[in-house]
């Protein structure tokens, strides 16, 4: 037999049995029968007779099978595209734009149809080429987006609104701890406990002072997209992740890394995480029973939790007096009217928001929330808690001695600043304010900015401060949010906040108000038209610092006289003056509204003033609310 060199080189003897005469003559005989002969047969000729030994009369049946079975096989590759000979037309394959890490394989369509890989990619080919829609990448989770905002509350919201207004497309991600897209805080002490509608409550819906419905969330389901589909979208969109918390930040990468394990990289970043309520050692260590029976009051679930809670409760006790405990108390107080349901409010100041307000004006407070139907208890703090296994209750143990039994506690003294991503980023913290420090621009590293209860800014006419207030989450979230698309605007922004005791007391403060720094009130009797139920009715809004640009400016004729107020006066309606070093520094609006731009423009030019009767006047209480 011979060993083939080539297909066209012919072969190599290894052992010859036939002449060379007889091998020509046998190859014309099988090739050429009829007398068609070739005088001298090709290397293919040759190569073919000189194949197999002994060909024998039986020599053309195997030449032919042996040429019909090369054809077979070579069409069968050729099918199965086991070699290329670059004769076929380039073909697209799902494979071409398919997931290729495990997890995307398995859970991606060709994956589930056909555990082939060459069958499945074969199949969406030629369905792309009989014109059918092409299959979709599937959605995957985000490796980078050019915005992403840690936190998901209001400023969080205020910032991706004006990102968006800035630019157009831009692709924002959101990542929040609740399970609730951004939603306004103030109604949670508020206007929710006052709402008589079950069904609207549960669907996250309130009832303003002036008998209008609106939803507590600031936009609605609808309005975000999945995060798997933010990068894909073609006029970008802003994604919410829930339930999802940020554990390390690379400030210099340039990346997050979530508690899943997830990473994601980032152009801009805006820690907008807020504050997590304080807690009380006592309640700390007074064990498990009791601090399931204790409320720290913050979110949409401490309200759905606290709300069924007292349906049924016989005694509540409220630790804090300042504005979330207030306002509690005041809503829990009229709930208790209708269940019997017995509230105490306990607090270590003389009067209800005595930090804020000045003394003689804490008093009278007090007397309004007593009114309501709560015991207060000011002088006092929390010695010790323990629980009644007999009862089923909290017992407290006060300062003052005094000891009171409850089913539920409700904890309202101030907030923590969330700054836990501090030590993974460098960033710097306020050593008395706390917070991240800022620049002017809100901006805590290059590419990372801070907004709302976390950020301890630079305010240019009263230094360094941290609020914690619905308005200044808005403006300093909207600032951030503009500076982030490249504004490089400084927060000068006098931002407002306002508490309300029920729908007749209400009140509206600006820059600093401590009750600590020396004050002059001037007072008047109120209307009913002086009261926050009349100011909603009027301009149809119950978030207050979104009223101003109904502000009226008008100067009265009437010049009010400044007098020291006395304990006995019925503070209908007035204005407060904080000094320091003779300048205004802070103003409370107390049962006035529409007037914040003037108070915000008294603040912002730092003027001193000789005779505050003149400046007085411009707030017009002795007039009626235009």
């Amino acid at each position: 037999m011979y060993k083939c060199r080539s297909v066209w080189q012919g072969c190599t003897p290894l052992k010859r049995t036939f002449s060379s005469a007889l091998k020509k003559k046998q190859l014309n005989d099988a090739l050429f029968p009829r007398g068609k002969r070739l005088s001298q047969p090709g290397p293919l000729r040759f190569m073919a007779t000189e194949s197999v030994e002994g060909v024998g009369k039986y020599g053309n049946l195997w030449m032919i099978g042996g040429v019909v079975g090369f054809i077979g096989i070579t069409a069968f590759v050729y099918k199965m595209d086991l070699i290329t000979l670059g004769l076929q037309p380039e073909r697209k394959l799902a494979a071409d734009v398919a997931p290729t890490t495990p997890a995307e394989v398995e859970s991606s369509p060709a994956a589930t149809e056909s555990k082939e890989p060459g069958v499945a990619a074969t199949e969406t080919a030629d369905e792309a080429d009989s014109g059918s829609p092409a299959v979709p990448a599937p959605a995957v989770f985000p490796e980078h987006v050019p915005y992403v905002i840690v936190g998901a509350g209001t400023a969080a919201f205020a910032a991706f609104r004006a990102i968006r207004s800035s630019d157009p497309k831009a692709k924002v991600l959101v990542i929040g701890q609740e399970d609730y897209t951004p939603y306004m805080r103030p109604p949670l002490s508020k206007e929710l406990w006052f709402s008589e509608d079950k069904e609207a409550i549960a669907n996250l819906r309130f009832t303003q002072w002036n008998g209008k419905e609106r939803s507590i969330l600031f936009e609605p389901e609808s309005f975000y997209c999945d995060p798997t589909d933010l990068m894909g979208r073609e006029n970008g969109g802003v994604a919410i992740l829930k339930g999802a918390k940020v554990v390390s930040l690379d400030v210099h990468e340039k990346a997050l890394t979530l508690a899943d394990g997830k990473t994601i990289k980032y152009d801009k970043c805006l820690l907008a995480t807020g504050g997590t309520p304080r807690n009380l050692p006592a309640i700390r260590k007074a064990g498990e029973e009791v601090e399931k029976r204790t409320t720290l009051f913050r979110t949409i679930k401490d309200f759905k939790s606290l709300d069924e809670i007292t349906q049924t409760a016989k005694n509540i006790v409220i630790i804090g007096g300042g504005f979330l405990g207030s306002e509690l108390a005041c809503a829990l107080g009229r709930r208790g009217k209708e269940t019997g349901m017995k509230v105490t409010q306990v607090f270590p100041e003389k009067g209800n928001m005595g930090r804020v307000l000045p003394e003689y004006l804490s008093k009278w407070t007090k007397k309004k929330v007593k009114n309501e139907g709560v015991e207060v208890v000011p002088g006092a703090f929390l010695k010790s808690a323990g629980f009644d296994k007999a009862n089923e209750q909290v017992t407290i143990k006060l300062s003052n001695g005094r000891k009171l039994n409850a089913d539920h506690i409700v904890v309202a003294v101030g907030l923590q600043p969330n700054v836990d991503l501090a030590k993974s980023s460098g960033l710097e913290i306020d050593d008395d304010l706390g917070g991240y420090r800022v620049n002017a621009e809100l901006e805590a590293r290059s590419g990372v900015f801070v907004a709302g209860d976390a950020a301890c800014f630079y305010d240019i006419k009263l230094g360094r401060r941290r609020v914690e207030h619905h308005d200044h989450a808005v403006v300093s979230g909207r600032l951030a949010g503009e500076n982030m698309t490249g504004a490089k605007k400084p927060y000068w922004h006098q931002s407002m906040f306002w508490s309300d005791l029920g729908p007749e007391v209400g009140y509206e403060a600006i820059g600093i108000v401590d009750s600590s720094l020396p004050t002059v009130g001037v007072f008047a009797k109120a209307t009913p038209k002086d009261t926050p139920k009349a100011v909603v009715e009027q301009t149809g809004e119950g978030i207050r610092s979104e009223t101003e640009s109904v502000a009226d400016v008008t100067v009265p004729d009437v010049t009010p006289a400044v007098t020291a107020p006395v304990a006995a006066e019925d503070y209908g309606k007035g204005v407060v003056f904080y000094l320091k070093n003779d300048l205004v520094v802070g103003i409370v609006l107390w049962n006035v509204f529409n007037k914040m731009p003037i108070a915000r423009k008294v603040i912002k030019e730092g003027k001193e003033y000789s005779d505050l009767s003149d400046l007085a006047k411009l707030f017009n209480i002795h007039g009626t609310q235009e």
